[in-house]
């Protein structure tokens, strides 16, 4: 029996109907802010539980905290650019910088939430060692040396905010991103090098190929293992293709969690693709490159806006061949620029949970 067939069968007893003992008492141990707040009703809403990282995550997250008070965001640790990168370097921690941004699209949006979503967001502007640091990314590391629980410090911090929601690590250790990439240098069209890097990933010239983390077995959070396998719902993307998306299902225990869980689980695509890492990339393109990544993962929706959809009949081809229906709606601001609206995405999401979503007690 193989390492994975043995996580499959551990995973499958602990989801028997749908529920599993150990998911339930890893929701129920957290935080009542975390939950949703005091003011929804217990039962009410789907539990939803979103992956991804950066500004794609962030998009989702805050369309998704206006439909659901059941929320959980499972959040990339491969970053290592900017204030994280260097926290990262500098401390040996996790990179904060998604985890603090997801933190801040679920604070709410009355004078508290949104004052302390400008704060943790706030970057010090020096000529010294503060220069660029962001400030929910000192307030998270210093919560995880002070408790030395990367979980117990996020939902501390979620209470402070008054976030609505959870946000979760994916894994428990700092990862490493590097893809293959196709003429990376341009003298060598034809070659296929190695690139190495989340930020490095996100803004190579060529074609990426494949991605892949280090280590190559990476530990879940279990915490973030539960919520999946407990979920009503599970919301992939948007965000950055490669460097966001895709690397959840590089985490072995979360791709066989996600396989087995009894959640729906909905694709939602970018409105364009992104310099560099997607560029040229169609909407059917980005569902091959994941399918690649993990083919023996099926989906139910394929979100994407109409008017980034040239093609529609391929992209639902592409989605069959995932197991998944094509829903199209406009969920783009209406100023020209690549970005979800959160009221028009939460529509949409809305409307998917119930179309596509088993009867739950939300409806």
């Amino acid at each position: 029996m193989t390492a994975r067939t043995r996580r499959l069968s551990r995973l499958r007893r602990m989801v028997p109907d749908g529920r599993s003992s150990r998911a339930a008492e890893a929701r129920e141990a957290r935080p009542a802010e975390a939950r949703g707040g005091r003011a929804r009703r217990r039962g009410a809403q789907p539990k939803v539980v979103a992956l991804g990282g950066g500004m794609g995550l962030s998009a989702s997250l805050a369309a998704l905290r206006r439909i659901t008070g059941d929320l959980t965001a499972v959040v990339t640790v491969a970053d290592d650019g900017g204030s994280s990168g260097r926290l990262r370097d500098e401390l040996g921690v996790l990179p904060p910088g998604d985890l603090r941004k997801a933190l801040a699209a679920l604070c709410g949006d009355d004078d508290w939430g949104q004052t302390w979503a400008r704060v943790i967001q706030h970057r010090f502007q020096s000529q010294g060692d503060l220069h660029d640091h962001a400030v929910g990314n000192l307030l998270i590391v210093a919560l995880w040396e002070q408790l030395g629980d990367h979980v117990q410090a996020l939902d501390l911090v979620g209470k402070l905010l008054g976030a609505h929601g959870r946000v979760l690590p994916m894994s428990a250790v700092p990862l490493e991103l590097q893809a293959l990439v196709k003429g990376h240098d341009p003298m060598r069209p034809e070659d296929v090098d190695t690139v190495r890097g989340q930020a490095t990933v996100a803004l190579t010239p060529g074609e990426v190929q494949s991605v892949h983390v280090v280590p190559h077995d990476p530990p879940a959070v279990p915490e973030a293992v539960a919520a999946v396998l407990d979920a009503d719902w599970v919301v992939l993307g948007p965000g950055s293709w490669f460097s966001s998306v895709i690397p959840h299902l590089l985490v072995p225990e979360l791709l066989d969690a996600l396989t087995v869980t009894k959640a729906r689980k909905v694709l939602s695509l970018n409105l364009a693709p992104q310099p560099g890492e997607t560029a040229g990339f169609s909407p059917q393109r980005h569902l091959e490159v994941l399918g690649r990544h993990a083919p023996k993962l099926a989906l139910d929706v394929v979100l994407a806006d109409e008017a980034a959809v040239p093609d529609r009949d391929s992209l639902t081809e592409a989605a069959k061949r995932l197991g998944a229906a094509v829903e199209l709606a406009p969920v783009a601001r209406t100023d020209g620029s690549p970005r979800h609206d959160p009221e028009l995405l939460a529509a949409a999401y809305d409307r998917i949970f119930r179309m596509h979503g088993r009867i739950g007690p939300w409806r």
